[in-house]
């Protein structure tokens, strides 16, 4: 049996045996309705009760992230109580030691793994695209990391991350379409799904400005039957990773963030980052957003100028979006055959511990 592959995301757990060249078996929303005692889910009360395992890119309620992976491996992926299989989950920058521990605990002491893994998604995005140096941009749904690599491990203490991602640019685009559409009552979900349809980035902060004086309107009929009014709102969404002042916040842009990561690192290994560098996260394959970050990367000054790597054709086309899983699958492949990976032997010798020893 293949091992399993998990990225649990803010937003969206990926889950499917490791086969690299295709697409995750499972998709599903990391949310999860609370259910009642008596099994049925509770609709009795006005507002639904939602629980979220994973918020920023960290699992926060265990409980809620143990009965999600339960569904998960043995209604999902078919795995039998008893005859567990071998998984690796990957991790995004910085978890903390006490997650991987506990983590690596309830994969043992729980779900009785017979072999666990974990690496960087910053790592596992690059070896989607046949990479072992580059430097990753990820825009997830709870946070943005950027994170040069080389050689296979995560450059640390030139890593960035920001606590902003596709959730404040949903909250950002709810807000300026019910300022355009004040008579439109509009819920989170509805405006999620906008985004994804409508927002894009204008070529340059020039082509943004203009749309101030001129932008084509489009009607759209929400699943109520209310109609909104959608135009320039779009362009705000994308221009906002450019200018995190439409935020309210007083970063730098995306592309100057990843140049300022780069810099910090020794310059022997400026090249290989800048040739190398990978766009991933859902919110990166937003329309417009990988040409408007080319652009951008073009106007940088000619000793640090960052490049785009384009994924390679046998790869599915949504890579943008499932690059770390993808890349896990390939890791899968190798740590698991050479025995590389947690037995259960290591765990019950070393304890949870052993999680930093082996996967690095």
């Amino acid at each position: 049996m293949e091992a399993v592959v998990v990225d649990a995301g803010s937003k969206l757990l990926k889950a499917g045996f490791a086969v690299p060249d295709q697409a995750p078996t499972m998709i599903i929303p990391t949310q999860m309705k609370r259910i009642l005692e008596d099994g049925l889910v509770d609709n009795s009360s006005v507002e639904e009760i939602t629980v979220d395992p994973v918020m920023r890119g960290f699992i926060k309620d265990w409980d809620a992230m143990e009965d999600l992976l339960h569904h998960v491996l043995y209604a999902g992926l078919g795995w039998e109580i008893g005859n567990e299989g071998q998984i690796l989950f990957t991790e995004p920058l910085s978890t903390p030691k006490a997650a991987r521990e506990r983590l690596v605990q309830m994969m043992f002491e729980t779900f009785n793994v017979s072999g666990f893994y974990a690496s960087e998604q910053a790592v596992l995005s690059l070896y989607a695209v046949g990479r072992i140096s580059g430097c990753t941009v990820d825009i997830g749904h709870g946070k943005i990391d950027i994170a040069p690599v080389c050689e296979g491990a995560v450059q640390h203490i030139a890593s960035k991350r920001f606590e902003m991602g596709g959730i404040e640019l949903t909250k950002l685009l709810a807000q300026e379409l019910q300022n355009s559409n004040p008579l439109v009552n509009l819920s989170i979900s509805d405006v999620e799904k906008l985004k994804e349809q409508y927002a894009c980035c204008a070529e340059d902060e020039t082509a943004f400005e203009d749309t101030k004086l001129l932008c084509q309107k489009e009607q759209h009929t929400l699943p109520d039957g209310q109609v909104i009014t959608i135009g320039r709102e779009r362009y705000v969404v994308g221009e906002a990773l450019f200018q995190p002042s439409i935020l309210g916040l007083e970063e730098h842009g995306i592309v100057e963030q990843l140049v300022r990561s780069i810099s910090s690192v020794s310059s022997e290994n400026h090249r290989q980052l800048l040739e190398n560098t990978v766009l991933c996260g859902g919110t990166a394959s937003m329309i417009g957003f990988e040409e408007r970050f080319q652009k951008e990367c073009n106007l940088c000054s000619s000793s640090i100028r960052p490049s785009l790597v384009k994924a390679p054709e046998y790869m599915p086309e949504n890579m943008t979006r499932n690059s770390a899983w993808m890349g896990g699958a390939i890791l899968a492949k190798v740590v698991f055959p050479q025995n590389q990976h947690v037995t259960k032997a290591d765990y019950d010798e070393t304890g949870p511990s052993i999680v930093h020893r082996k996967c690095f």
